[in-house]
């Protein structure tokens, strides 16, 4: 059946030789003619078995330090020769070019090279010609040729092979064309992005490995999926799968606490804090956050930046939340926090996020860097006769790292490294100030000697009244505004002090 195809005959070049061997005694023993390269027929050999060297098939040796070793007609003539087509069997008769039924390549470690901190000329050489070349003559061929593009196929490969004693089926050799053409797009986007990077020359190549399917998207009508490896920011330890508006929390939870040093504990909900504090001790850094609005609180995301003890999973316990992240988990406490069958526990193994940022929108792709400017007391410029107390500016520089992580426009009240309340997604910066104001007054926190951050400049004084005459006494803000003088006198009129970041944290 044309459907089917035996493999009678491999080509096996790959740069990483893991897992290889288990695949090499399959094919040996399925009585496959192997062919190979450099190290891989070192390698085959050094298992005891027979592989017939590329350089003798094509009557030509590797040269330009191997940078040519497979790019002849004899190789590339017998991946992509029509097996049904008589003219192309004609000619690899007449030019003695054996059919190859499986091809077996990697590519060179080119991202792992480049994040290595490599010489340009190290990178250059990571660009991989060869074997580029032999995954898309497979994948094109794929009616008449198998072909296994990454080590992480092997198992697949392996059961395949067992299960069909070495016939591959039409579809199956499909399905592994689309993963040739999976992982050569991704490589070709990495080069590409580096040689952008460095010339200038911008158009948008984005490609992911690892897609994880989601139970829906934003919403039960929507499918979604995740593409990236989350196990190398976080490790699920318990509870059901993430879902896609899980994931934006965690997102959203995991760059807000990276902005943290000291001890922290943050309550995020809907990808904005609703609760957070600093404090020496973690169970104070909880009771101080869930203080700052336990309504919301409930059915959020916890996260902290400092491994979770028995006392405090005790009191976290008695909340109802989605997921809860941190480094680390003490003895015991997991069987505290997985009381719940639904539950989702995070260990979190990293904070490194990618530089970039894409949205689609229209017919098109955003892109823009990450914001990972964080502000300094030495960034700060007091516009104000009285300058805010070291303390003081302790509070602003908190606040003001809250902002930048809140949805615009936004404000945040603050007072001892705690959130007191905020206001965000409004339509006016006055309505976000009313929210936050409004949310400290909810739950008994007062707002006297507090600071203000605002994610952007004020268009007017109105937000400085309406925050001096609730209890704040000092402001954080970028500056910029036109009026910014009328800001500035009504908080020298009153008392207060104000400090310019010179930088806009919007986030929409």
């Amino acid at each position: 059946m044309l459907n089917e195809k035996k493999i009678t005959s491999a080509l096996v070049s790959v740069f990483n030789k893991e897992g290889l061997a288990p695949i090499v005694h399959l094919l040996h023993q399925l009585g496959v003619r192997l062919y190979s390269t450099g190290g891989t027929e070192q390698f085959i050999r050094s298992l005891g078995m027979e592989v017939q060297t590329v350089e003798s098939l094509t009557d030509y040796p590797s040269i330009l330090d191997g940078r040519v070793k497979t790019l002849h007609p004899k190789v590339f003539g017998g991946i992509l020769a029509r097996r049904q087509d008589q003219t192309h069997q004609a000619e690899l008769k007449q030019y003695n070019i054996p059919p190859i039924d499986l091809v077996i390549v990697d590519l060179y470690p080119f991202e792992k090279t480049l994040a290595s901190g490599a010489s340009e000329g190290e990178i250059i050489e990571k660009i991989d010609i060869g074997g580029i070349s032999l995954i898309r003559a497979g994948a094109k061929n794929f009616e008449d040729v198998l072909i296994v593009p990454a080590s992480r196929h092997y198992d697949e490969l392996a059961e395949m092979l067992n299960r069909n004693d070495g016939i591959t089926l039409l579809s199956e050799r499909q399905r592994f064309a689309a993963y040739a053409f999976a992982e050569s797009s991704r490589y070709d986007a990495a080069i590409f992005n580096w040689f952008s990077s460095r010339s200038g020359y911008a158009e948008f190549r984005y490609a992911k490995s690892g897609a994880t399917p989601l139970r829906y998207g934003e919403n039960p009508h929507q499918s979604g999926v995740f593409y990236g490896a989350m196990d190398k920011l976080f490790t699920q330890l318990h509870g059901k799968e993430l879902s896609y508006n899980n994931l934006l929390d965690v997102e959203a939870a995991l760059a807000l606490i990276a902005d943290f040093d000291e001890t922290t504990f943050a309550i995020i909900k809907h990808n904005n804090a609703c609760g957070l504090a600093s404090r020496p001790a973690l169970i104070d850094a909880w009771t101080d956050a869930l203080a700052g609005d336990p309504l919301s609180a409930f059915g959020g995301v916890l996260i902290t930046n400092t491994t979770v003890d028995e006392n405090t999973a005790k009191e976290i316990n008695k909340l109802f939340f989605e997921i809860i992240l941190a480094p680390g988990y003490e003895k015991n406490t997991l069987e505290v926090l997985g009381t719940k069958k639904n539950r989702i526990i995070l260990q979190v193994n990293s904070f490194d996020f990618q530089g970039k940022q894409f949205r689609s929108l229209l017919n098109g792709v955003l892109q823009q860097d990450k914001d990972t400017v964080s502000e300094t007391p030495e960034q700060l410029r007091v516009v104000t006769d009285i300058a805010p107390a070291e303390g003081v500016i302790d509070d602003l520089l908190f606040a003001n790292k809250i902002v930048k992580h809140s949805k615009s426009n936004a404000i945040v009240l603050a007072r001892g490294k705690q959130l007191l309340g905020s206001g965000m997604g409004q339509t006016s910066r006055v309505d976000a100030l009313k929210q936050g104001i409004a949310k400290a007054n909810q739950f008994g926190l007062s707002l006297k000697d507090g600071v203000m951050a605002s994610d952007a400049f004020f268009p007017f004084a109105d937000s400085v009244e309406m925050a001096q005459k609730a209890g704040i006494t000092a402001v954080i803000q970028p500056g910029g505004s036109l009026r910014d003088a009328e800001s500035v006198d009504y908080c020298n009129k009153n008392g207060m002090s104000m400090v310019f970041t010179g930088i806009r944290h919007f986030k929409h």
